[in-house]
């Protein structure tokens, strides 16, 4: 074989691998997409709001439910949920979707139902004994609010479980890539989650 054919040979070679893992990336990619076109943070981000027997909730959580469920299907900016703010909205959203569905959180510091930033969310669930820390064997349920520290894969972040079990939680949440979307995955693939407000 010449020179010439045997770099051809492995010109084609290496093209034929290039395409495969090119193949493979998008492949993967497109398994982590949603509609929108961002990828899960964590898990999968699925695109229809999760089936939820509401028979089985409180009172309070069905209704939470059926915000959320409003929420995801005509979202608003963050301004709609931050005051008409412009700023990091998940801890606004919670705020927001807790006080429309009749539960109104209190700001500690301003005694605001709005409470913008996710230390204090995490105060003020401290604050009413109804924190529950990583860690600490509670089994999270509909309406609940998980929070997470800087090093979690959502960085700091919260957002609220719409079930759980198995070890598998299904979350919403406001400002993830600027949107309401909707998360599953598993607890123990995250990494810094601080704990859970009680609903």
């Amino acid at each position: 074989m010449s020179v010439p054919e045997r770099t051809r040979t492995r010109l084609g070679l290496l093209l034929a691998l290039g395409l495969v893992v090119v193949a493979a990336v998008a492949a993967g990619a497109l398994w982590l997409r949603t509609s929108s076109g961002h990828p899960a943070v964590i898990g999968e981000s699925p695109t229809a709001f999760p089936s939820i027997d509401r028979s089985a909730l409180e009172p309070a959580q069905a209704r939470l439910v059926e915000v959320l469920e409003r929420e995801f299907a005509a979202p608003g900016g963050g301004p709609k949920y931050a005051d008409g703010l412009v700023e990091p909205w998940c801890a606004d959203f919670v705020s927001w979707t807790m006080r429309e569905a009749g539960r109104p959180l209190s700001n500690p510091n301003s005694g605001s139902w709005r409470i913008p930033g996710v230390y204090t969310l995490q105060e003020y669930y401290e604050g009413s004994d109804r924190f529950a820390p990583a860690g600490s064997g509670y089994r999270p349920r509909t309406g609940d609010v998980l929070l997470y520290g800087p090093e979690s894969q959502f960085s700091q972040h919260t957002n609220i479980v719409l079930t759980a079990a198995n070890g598998e939680v299904t979350t919403i949440g406001g400002n993830e890539f600027g949107e309401v979307r909707i998360h599953r995955f598993r607890m123990a693939d995250v990494k810094d989650v601080v704990g859970y407000g009680r609903f």
